[in-house]
């Protein structure tokens, strides 16, 4: 069920889809008039049965065009959710809502100009506003080392091989990927969760750099419990949480 106008909405259509797993998918939006910037969230929007708006927030995977009003958002169907199983049920050509406006502070703006390593933490469709900022060629991090983490449980989840390898090439050495798998053990993958990879070292070892209270700057995006438990090991690092007005180390958002 579509309406012409929502208000604070604006109508979309799905342009391309991809499924990456049975529950993990990628939707390509168009026709949304959406201002944001590289790392930014919006709603999205569908109506149920009786007409009701169902709306959530999601990150935007790809960075602004100016010359293009694509929209791309990777998402996770669940089950007991409202809406993702509606997303979930979406085809080429169908109709949604998005946002008319976007927010967050995992953008380029949010990182002190000091910071010489930029820490991208993520599990599951967490990755997206890091892709996002990673990709827009207009504020690149110019961090002399930029570390991107994914953790996910099974080795399927982890998606966007071809943007990531895009983006390695395209830092020349300052980006680095580290992909962590918790209930699989696969070849070039650290095995775990992240908290627990800072609490031993290993994730330091594997990035090549440690944290640093004077020159780190940690992003954090997924899921709650991780956000949690690696901000408690943050910290035991001797980093601090961002503030604005007083600066800091870390800053995240949450997923649900």
């Amino acid at each position: 069920m579509i309406k012409s106008e929502i208000v604070g909405y604006s109508q979309a259509f799905v342009e391309k889809r991809t499924d990456w797993t049975d529950e993990i998918f990628s939707l390509r939006l168009t026709g949304a008039s959406l201002k944001f910037k590289a790392g930014q969230f919006t709603k999205l929007a569908l109506l149920d049965e009786q007409g009701e708006l169902i709306s959530r927030a999601y990150s935007l995977v790809n960075a602004p065009l100016m010359t293009s009003d694509v929209l791309e958002f990777l998402l996770i169907s669940n089950s007991d959710g409202k809406l993702s199983p509606r997303l979930h049920q979406l085809k080429v050509g169908d109709g949604l809502y998005v946002g008319e406006s976007a927010h967050g502070d995992l953008i380029f703006d949010t990182i002190p100009k000091s910071s010489t390593n930029l820490w991208l933490l993520s599990t599951g469709t967490g990755i997206g506003p890091f892709l996002s900022l990673l990709d827009d060629l207009n504020f690149r991090p110019n961090c002399d080392k930029v570390v991107l983490v994914h953790g996910v449980r099974h080795q399927a989840d982890l998606v966007y091989h071809y943007l990531i390898e895009q983006l390695i090439e395209q830092y020349e050495g300052r980006l680095v990927y580290i992909p962590i798998v918790s209930r699989e053990i696969k070849q070039g993958a650290l095995h775990g969760r992240i908290p627990q990879l800072i609490d031993e070292g290993q994730l330091m070892d594997a990035a090549g750099v440690n944290f640093d209270p004077e020159g780190s700057f940690v992003m954090l995006c997924g899921n709650p419990a991780m956000i949690k438990d690696t901000t408690k090991s943050l910290l035991n690092q001797g980093l601090s949480r961002f503030r604005h007005a007083v600066g800091g180390n870390i800053v995240y958002e949450r997923y649900w």
